[in-house]
């Protein structure tokens, strides 16, 4: 049976999270990807708490940008996400890519939070 490219990420990304797992030491830096925005979340799994995010939905992240899904746009919610992420205290993370492919936008925002600080 065919799956629509919905589902099969779905699944992909279930796969993946069965062995990822966030600690306070090093939490999970989950990305989530729609047609009109980008989003990144630091998350601690023990708590169920989310210790940092970033999004193009943020007024102050937002102004500038032309397009809140291109190439610009992800690296600097990836930076805002790697300041943020330190001014809480984070240095390593989990990378967790939602089981997209680590290519364009999800590539740019992981290389911005490397340049920004974050380890992993």
């Amino acid at each position: 049976m065919i799956r629509s490219k919905t589902e099969q990420r779905t699944k992909r990304h279930a796969r993946v999270r069965r062995k990822l797992v966030g600690t306070a030491e090093r939490p999970w830096l989950q990305i989530h990807r729609t047609l009109h925005h980008l989003y990144a979340f630091v998350v601690d799994d023990a708590k169920g708490h989310t210790l940092a995010s970033a999004s193009t939905r943020d007024k102050a992240l937002a102004e500038g940008l032309g397009s809140h899904t291109n190439l610009d746009a992800a690296k600097k919610i990836g930076t805002a996400i790697g300041e943020r992420a330190k001014a809480a205290g984070i240095e390593a993370v989990v990378f967790d890519r939602s089981g997209l492919q680590y290519h364009g936008r999800v590539k740019a925002l992981a290389d911005a939070a490397r340049e920004a600080g974050l380890q992993f």
